[in-house]
């Protein structure tokens, strides 16, 4: 249970949200239900690796494909999971205000850490309407929130927009994910130093050493479990290194550059063939690959084809799990 009031929530975020954060997919069944056995599995797994936190029903947890008891399925699942000892947040943008408060009133009741809260799409057109609906959010829980910068929802706000949702008082920092380096640089200048600014990609480490910035959580993505396995949680432990101002340079270039050079190679290519979207597809099969469980996208996205899914299996040869991996990766 979360440990801070509202006025002492930025300063909580600062000292505690930190480290490499992890994001769930939303496992699915051949009958299109939620893999509740893999889904625990999968949050199992991540958690073994060291990560600071997991956040669900994300982009990555295709959560505009999932009805509001789906949903509630999955906070309550990862709530038992965390077993109030592992910091977990929960998106709840929706189209409808009633909705999103009803889902961060559930999740509040919980006992997770925070929420995540993005534009909410459709008609979302002016900075303005996105901070004033924010506000709403922020009124009506005593959670932190952390924003979603991203082109996902339609509109990506300026660093100036992100600084007026910063000022509400229980936001507590920003997930830049624009893919506008230029943004991302500026938002950390800008704000860098009053709340918490995350860019989910390890070039931000690199050029906060330039620049005189530094970001203090990667908040968050799915490199954790597409690259690390148990005991060999080489991603995490350069994250964790990154936070503190430590860029091993030499440590990823021999662990994680070869692996994180496949990703380069895949996510702008399934993100081309489908017109700017994420690519949930991807990361669901590249998880079934590394032992997780994953499934099919719902409708409207589609699944890789079988020559990708071939061509990608074939790149990940040298780092897919080995049978004794596979035999240890049973008690997850």
């Amino acid at each position: 249970m979360p440990s801070y009031s509202k006025s002492e929530s930025k300063e909580w975020a600062r000292y505690n949200v930190k480290g490499q954060w992890s994001t769930l997919i939303s496992p699915f069944t051949e009958d299109d239900l939620i893999d509740e056995g893999g889904l625990r599995k999968n949050i199992r797994r991540i958690r073994s690796l060291g990560t600071s936190g997991v956040g669900c029903t994300w982009g990555m947890g295709e959560f505009w494909s999932l009805t509001f008891s789906e949903k509630i399925q999955i906070y309550d699942i990862l709530a038992d999971e965390s077993k109030g000892n592992w910091m977990i947040g929960a998106h709840v943008t929706h189209t409808s205000v009633k909705e999103m408060l009803n889902l961060a009133s559930h999740v509040e009741s919980l006992g997770f850490d925070l929420l995540m809260v993005a534009a909410p799409y459709m008609v979302t057109k002016t900075e303005q309407q996105v901070v004033e609906f924010v506000k709403i959010l922020a009124e009506n829980t005593s959670l932190a929130i952390m924003f979603y910068n991203s082109p996902q929802f339609g509109i990506v706000m300026s660093p100036e927009g992100l600084k007026k949702i910063c000022d509400i008082p229980n936001v507590v920092g920003v997930k830049e994910a624009s893919f506008n380096k230029q943004l991302s640089i500026d938002t950390h200048i800008l704000l860098g130093d009053k709340v918490l600014i995350s860019t989910p990609d390890e070039w931000i480490f690199a050029k906060g050493k330039e620049l005189g910035f530094q970001q203090r959580v990667m908040f968050a993505n799915t490199s954790d479990w597409r690259f690390d396995m148990p005991g060999k949680n080489n991603y995490v432990q350069f994250i964790d290194k990154a936070i503190e101002g430590n860029i091993d340079q030499d440590f990823y270039d021999l662990k994680i550059r070869p692996i994180k050079s496949i990703s380069d190679k895949w996510w702008p290519r399934i993100v081309s063939s489908m017109n700017g979207v994420l690519p949930v597809s991807l990361c669901k099969y590249w998880g079934e690959l590394m032992g997780m469980a994953g499934g099919h996208v719902r409708n409207p996205l589609l699944n890789m084809s079988d020559s990708d899914k071939l061509e990608l299996k074939a790149d990940l040869k040298d780092f897919r799990p080995s049978a004794l991996d596979l035999l240890n990766l049973k008690k997850y």
